[in-house]
């Protein structure tokens, strides 16, 4: 089984090859275990998905940590962590949170500038620029390479200033992130301007992007890293949801014809998890 350190050096080398990867979101070992099955080559939590785990609007930075153990633990896969804002305010007291979630299991991880107060969504820009600075130092003091992703949040909380997504980004790039984020952003057009203002890496995530873009499209446009947030996690629910419509409402079944096929599950949980070993 790969130590933490091969997994380390396995999500650098996937941003440092040409093109674009698809990273998708497990929310628990299960969905984690499915995704490796089918062949993906690295994982990324989402705090939305633990939330709609646990049923609840919002998680707390434990529950974060302890899902990036359960996940790490199911695959062999790397895996890249949605931290939000890290759990605090102050820089040091969230860079803290970026050795927790190494010790957890995970090669990578997020720091954003939501601050998690909807009244007073984002940090003002040297506090937000001081938190990746922060999250970096942390970063680099852990024994392996974390790839660190610094995420710009105006797009999804009402501030649709791209101009200042732009500088944000350029401003946590130059602080050190290695992986830049904003999330919200929609059409190719602007995925390129933006992609093409930064010189590391881009994430995007397809929750918000138009969902006929393609691989190769993104690829083009300069996106290395595909992620899809809680998108799959609500369309499960969204199943579920008609499940139980279906039962509740027509008194019927017919949804049972889609199940998933139980050899396929289990064969999929069977293998063999992550052996818990460090950098």
């Amino acid at each position: 089984m790969r130590t933490q350190m091969e997994k380390a050096e396995l999500f650098r080398a996937l941003h440092a090859r040409p093109g674009a990867f698809i990273i998708p979101n497990p929310w628990d070992a299960g969905t984690a275990k499915l995704l490796a099955a089918i062949g993906f080559e690295a994982l990324a939590t989402t705090s939305l998905g633990v939330a709609n785990t646990l049923g609840s609007a919002t998680v707390s930075r434990d529950a974060i940590i302890e899902n990036c153990r359960m996940i790490s633990a199911a695959t062999d896969l790397p895996v890249n962590a949605d931290l939000e804002n890290c759990g605090a305010d102050e820089p040091k007291a969230a860079a803290r949170t970026i050795g927790l979630a190494a010790e957890a299991g995970v090669v990578g991880g997020s720091i954003e500038d939501f601050t998690g107060d909807r009244s007073q969504p984002i940090y003002d820009f040297a506090l937000a620029v001081e938190r990746v600075h922060a999250a970096v130092e942390a970063a680099r003091a852990l024994p392996f390479p974390f790839t660190l992703t610094a995420r710009a949040e105006n797009l999804l909380h009402g501030r649709n200033d791209l101009d200042d997504t732009i500088r944000r980004l350029q401003a946590f790039e130059a602080a050190g992130a290695d992986v830049l984020y904003a999330p919200g952003l929609h059409d190719l057009a602007t995925i390129k301007t933006v992609v093409s203002a930064l010189k590391k890496p881009f994430n995007l995530v397809m929750g918000y992007a138009d969902p006929n873009l393609t691989v190769a499209q993104l690829s083009e446009a300069g996106v290395k890293r595909i992620s899809v947030g809680g998108a799959m996690s609500r369309y499960a629910l969204a199943a579920f949801l008609q499940c139980a419509r279906e039962m509740k409402d027509k008194g019927s079944f017919t949804y049972v014809r889609g199940m998933a096929p139980i050899g396929e599950l289990r064969d999929a949980f069977a293998a063999a998890p992550a052996a818990a070993t460090s950098a």
